[in-house]
């Protein structure tokens, strides 16, 4: 089992830049795919960006290709996501997760494990 801590969300203006951290328990973070979903009010939790156990492939979703970018580093069992060139619609709590079995993982059952979630405003 790994529990999740987010941090890093705040307020910032259109064009600016955020960086989120989860920080991981647990001795075994590198057997997990790591991903980033956000939420907006009102509408479904959406994927964002995933990375593989060895951070050897990434992937995101359109909505984010070329602003965000996600990171992790086993040995501190952290994953990041650096989100530039932000924009009021990208305004959500952001939610690191962890999933045990599956690789490209973009769907919210395929993530075993959630954090608490970190607010991110975009203000125009």
């Amino acid at each position: 089992q790994v529990q999740l801590v987010e941090s890093g969300g705040g307020l910032v203006q259109a064009g600016g830049s955020l960086r989120l951290s989860c920080a991981a328990s647990g001795r075994t973070f590198s057997s997990y795919t790591m991903g980033w979903f956000r939420q907006a009010p009102g509408k479904e939790r959406e994927f964002v960006a995933g990375i593989s156990r060895s951070s050897g492939s990434t992937w995101d979703a359109d909505s984010v290709k070329g602003r965000f970018t996600i990171s992790r580093d086993n040995a501190k069992n952290t994953v990041s996501l650096q989100m530039n060139s932000l924009k009021p619609e990208d305004t959500a709590v952001y939610y690191c997760a962890a999933s045990r079995f599956t690789l490209w993982a973009t769907r919210v059952h395929e993530y075993d494990y959630w954090g608490q979630g970190t607010q991110v405003t975009v203000s125009s």
